[in-house]
Order: structure tokens, then C-alpha cells, then sequence
């Protein structure tokens, strides 16, 4: 009766099914590889035959237009069932042409669709341009919790790739894995998800099998109409067709219902409490720069940028976001510009200097382009200037008059601490890379060019000076108003890679209101951006 009753109501589903169907997308199959295009086709893919050896098969993916966001992939899934706990290799024969933007093997190891274990796109090391036939491999360790292996070869953007000779196998452990994602670190997969998981496969089963009823019943239907056969033909053929989609669902169902009960048995036992135990990762602690990937169950502390990543997926998440932030420190030579030049200053060159720390953010300007960022923030900058020849700065009602100091200087130095909101548009080279099968936008990953300014208050302006008095030591700290510009604002720009610019900054507003000769005080240094 059971069986009756389900294979009544899957034909019933697939009758309906077929009325209101709308089509989102399609599979295209080349032999038995496939790939899925759910917009527009962006590639075609096909095979060839080799003309000296006419059983093999070289497959080729071209793309179609003259821009592309994103890739295209063929690839294959089989059940892990044969690797799990081991260590297995991809391997297979590539040429390129004219991939500007890569092209390369991917393999990924998944638990359902619920988590990927072990992921490599060769990111890091593509094919990239037109290349000759080379082989290329790829290791990865499965682990035992496994449910599918994909592999496949994907063009990311524009160009044409050529592939044969794609082959699985089982190799010895002591074989490095060489994804960023590696087996041997996967995380833990929480009872929640390893539940939620299984129940999304058994809904899964049934709707594919609904769907391929469907498919046959539309089939028969075509053939009913052709004349081809009679409509109490086609009615047998149809419950016919249901019965073994019912067979079908009810032994799939059974082997994840059974599952799911040793799932909760294993709970009820408390293994997912001595496993979690044991699985619960390392922390490193990361000063400065890193674009390294971590293992998905180890964190990440950089102390830099102050900033905690919980396992790769939330730190490569976090990473391509399309606002990003980034603390800021910058340090360099300080002067000021004198009747349009610098020579002959009345102030150290080396002996002067100037900080900046501050927080920034870099926002993506367009969706699907990586290449222009706003990037916006609040800063402090420092700007220290030391007279040369014995001098100090002396206030004379409304001017500031740099003078000759009575006493003999040990130092002296004209310290302004300003709060200023810097604004830059910045060009960044780092291009779209993509990772588990999504465009990436990493910033600060290439070569960097930022053009803007900055605007501000000055919140406090202070003269230090150092001398001897007798066999004392005298150090005189004078805060006050120096008659120097309240608002400040400016030109800066700032190039070069990753996180390492060199950086230059102008004050368009004179150092001092209303002295005879304006000074514009300018800085050349070191920039650092910590994501």
C-alpha cells in the first residue's frame, strides 16, 4: 500500500509539474561531462578527436564574448565512497589560448552541500596566456566524512582551454596536499549541520526523481500525440515509469533515513562531544600583512589590524567583502615648502618627521570590477619640524617669527597633532580571483595607486625645548596657539604593492594664518595598510 501510494503521488506531482514548470536554467552534457549555465551562454564547450589517435577524446571550453565576469567549468562528480581516508591525485593534460585571466583543474571534496572538506583551483599558480600541452596535477586528502568528489577544468573570463587525459587516483599519504583548503584540516562537521544535510539529500532525491518522471512522462506524451502509441498505452506506461521512480525513492530514502539514525545514536552516545574535543584547531598569531589561508578549523589573531578570523571560509569571506577595513600607520621625512621649493629650509631634512595612524575603509566601487575603491577614514597625523641654527619659534602678536634662540639648544622642536578625514580613490590591480566557485576581490594583493586629500582640525600645536642650565638638564614644553592654521586640508597620493606605498602629502592651507611668507608644510614616507 505504501508503495502504491507513493509512486500515485510522484505521477500526480509530475503531471502538475509539467503545467507550471518554468525553466531557470539548463544542463549542457559533453559525453559525460557537465557543466550548468544559468544566464546566457558565456562559453561553448565541445571535444574533439585526435586526428592521430582516433578513440581520444580532447575536450575544449571557448568563450563566446569579448567580456566575461566569472568562469566556466565541465566537470564530473562521483561518490567518495572508494577514497575515503585517502589520499588521492588528479591529474590531466592542458593547453591554452589567449587565457588572460587563468585556466586550471579544480578538485573539491564535499560532505552533501553542506561543506566543502578539501578544495583546490590551482589559485595561485593558473594557466595563464597560450600555453602548450603540459600536464598538471592536483592533491587532496578525503577525509572519511565524505559524501562526493567533483573535478573538473574551468576558464575563468575570456580565452580557450583544451583538456585530455583526466584521471583519479589513490596515491601514498606522504604526497603534500596542494590545495588552500586541505582535507587533512577539515572542521569539524557539527551534528546540526551532518542532520539538516542528510534531510536536504533525502528532499533532494525525491524532487530529482520527480523531476525525471516528469521528463519521461512528457516523453510519452510527445509520443501520444505523434500517434505513435494510444492513450490507454500511454496511461500503462506512465504508472509503469512511476513505480520504479517510487522503488527508486524508497531505497535512496531508506539508505539516508538509516543515516540518520545512526547520526542520532552517535549523538545520544556522545561522540560529537569527544570528537569536538578533539578537533577543536590552533590559533596563530599573525603580525603584519597575511593573505595566507588557514586550515577551516584553526583561527587566526592579527595583532596588526586587530582583527580575529574563525577558520578560511570567514577569513576569504571577510577578505572579499565589498567594504573592507584597515588600520593605517604611516611615517616619514616632514618639511615645509617655501615660496614654491624646499631648498635651503630653516628645518631639518632628516631631523624632521612626520606619524599618521588611523582607520580606513575600502569600499568596492563597482559590483563585479575590482579595480576602483573609495577608500575614507579618520586619522592622526603628527608633523614635527626642527629649526636648524639654534632657533625656536617666538609668537609676535599675530606672527610667529622663527628666531635665534639666547640660550645653547640641545634641541627644538614645533610639534601639530591634526584629526583629519583623508579621502582617496584608489586603483587596485589585484584583479578578480575566485575561490569555491565565487569571484574572490582580494584588495591590497598587487600593485596599489591612490590619488586625494584630506581635511581636518588641528587639535593641539607644541614647541619643545632642550637645554643645558648649569649641570642641569632643561626640557621646556610650551603648548598654545603659535597663530597656526585651525583647519587644515590637502593633497596626498600614494603607490606601490600590496600593503607598502610611498606616500605624499601637501597642505594647501599655510603652517601659520597671517605670517608674511606662507609655508606649506609637505610629507614623504612609508605607508602601510593592514587589512
Amino acid at each position: 500500500m505504501r508503495k502504491i501510494i507513493l509512486f500515485t503521488v510522484i505521477l500526480l506531482v509530475a503531471m502538475v509539474a509539467k503545467l507550471n514548470a518554468q525553466s531557470t536554467g539548463s544542463y549542457k552534457y559533453v559525453l559525460d561531462w557537465s557543466y550548468w549555465e544559468p544566464n546566457s551562454p558565456n562559453y561553448n564547450m565541445s571535444f574533439e578527436k585526435n586526428p592521430q589517435l582516433m578513440d581520444q577524446n580532447i575536450f575544449t571550453m571557448k568563450s563566446v564574448k569579448n567580456k566575461i565576469y566569472g568562469f566556466g567549468s565541465l566537470m564530473k562528480t562521483v561518490p567518495s565512497d572508494l577514497y575515503k581516508g585517502k589520499t588521492v591525485k588528479m591529474s590531466g593534460y592542458v593547453k591554452s589560448e589567449k587565457a588572460k585571466s587563468g585556466a586550471a583543474l579544480w578538485m573539491r571534496v564535499d560532505y552533501y552541500s553542506a561543506q566543502v572538506l578539501a578544495f583546490d583551483n590551482m589559485n595561485g599558480r593558473r594557466i595563464k596566456g597560450t600555453t602548450d600541452w603540459q600536464k598538471y596535477e592536483i592533491v587532496l586528502f578525503v577525509p572519511v566524512d565524505a559524501t562526493s568528489i567533483s573535478y573538473g577544468v574551468l576558464l575563468n573570463e575570456t580565452g580557450q582551454v583544451w583538456f585530455k587525459d583526466i584521471t583519479i587516483e589513490i596515491v601514498d599519504d606522504s604526497l603534500a596536499e596542494t590545495g588552500y583548503n586541505k582535507g587533512r584540516d577539515n572542521k569539524l562537521i557539527s551534528f546540526e549541520k551532518r542532520a539538516k544535510a542528510i534531510g536536504d539529500e533525502i528532499k533532494l532525491v525525491k524532487d530529482r526523481e520527480k523531476k525525471a518522471l516528469k521528463n519521461e512522462v512528457d516523453a510519452i506524451d510527445q509520443e501520444v500525440e505523434k500517434g505513435l502509441i494510444s492513450k490507454e498505452k500511454a496511461e500503462a506506461l506512465k504508472l509503469e515509469k512511476a513505480k520504479v521512480r517510487a522503488n527508486t525513492i524508497e531505497t535512496k530514502v531508506a539508505l539516508e533515513e538509516k543515516k540518520l539514525n545512526q547520526l542520532i545514536q552517535d549523538r545520544v552516545d556522545g561522540k560529537f562531544d569527544n570528537a569536538e574535543n578533539d578537533k577543536r584547531g590552533s590559533t596563530r598569531v599573525i603580525i603584519g600583512i597575511s593573505n595566507d589561508s588557514i586550515g577551516s578549523n584553526n583561527r587566526e589573531f592579527n595583532v596588526t589590524s586587530m582583527k580575529f578570523y574563525n577558520g578560511y571560509e570567514d577569513k576569504e569571506s571577510r577578505l572579499s567583502k565589498r567594504t573592507t577595513s584597515q588600520l593605517v600607520f604611516a611615517a616619514g621625512l616632514n618639511n615645509v615648502v617655501t615660496n614654491g621649493n624646499v631648498n635651503k629650509s630653516d628645518f631639518r631634512y632628516f631631523g624632521s618627521h612626520f606619524y599618521e595612524l588611523g582607520v580606513t575603509y575600502n569600499s568596492r566601487i563597482l559590483e563585479k570590477d575590482n579595480l576602483l575603491h573609495a577608500k575614507y577614514g579618520l586619522s592622526l597625523m603628527y608633523n614635527n619640524l626642527r629649526p636648524t641654527d639654534n632657533r625656536s619659534f617666538v609668537v609676535n602678536g599675530n606672527q610667529t617669527d622663527l628666531t635665534v634662540d639666547p640660550r645653547d639648544l640641545n634641541d627644538s622642536r614645533f610639534k601639530n597633532v591634526y584629526l583629519v578625514a583623508p579621502l582617496h580613490l584608489e586603483f587596485d590591480f589585484s584583479g578578480n580571483k575566485d575561490s569555491n566557485g565565487k569571484p574572490l576581490f582580494r584588495t591590497h594583493n598587487s600593485f596599489r595607486l591612490g590619488v586625494g586629500g584630506y581635511a581636518g582640525v588641528n587639535l593641539k600645536s607644541k614647541q619643545i625645548i632642550k637645554y643645558n642650565d648649569n649641570d642641569l638638564k632643561v626640557t621646556d614644553k610650551v603648548k598654545g596657539d603659535f597663530n597656526t592654521t585651525d583647519f587644515i586640508y590637502g593633497l596626498s597620493t600614494y603607490a606601490g604593492y600590496k600593503s607598502t606605498s610611498l606616500y605624499l602629502k601637501y597642505d594647501l592651507n599655510p603652517l601659520f594664518k597671517n605670517n608674511a611668507v606662507n609655508q606649506n608644510n609637505v610629507s614623504l614616507g612609508l605607508r602601510f595598510d593592514f587589512n
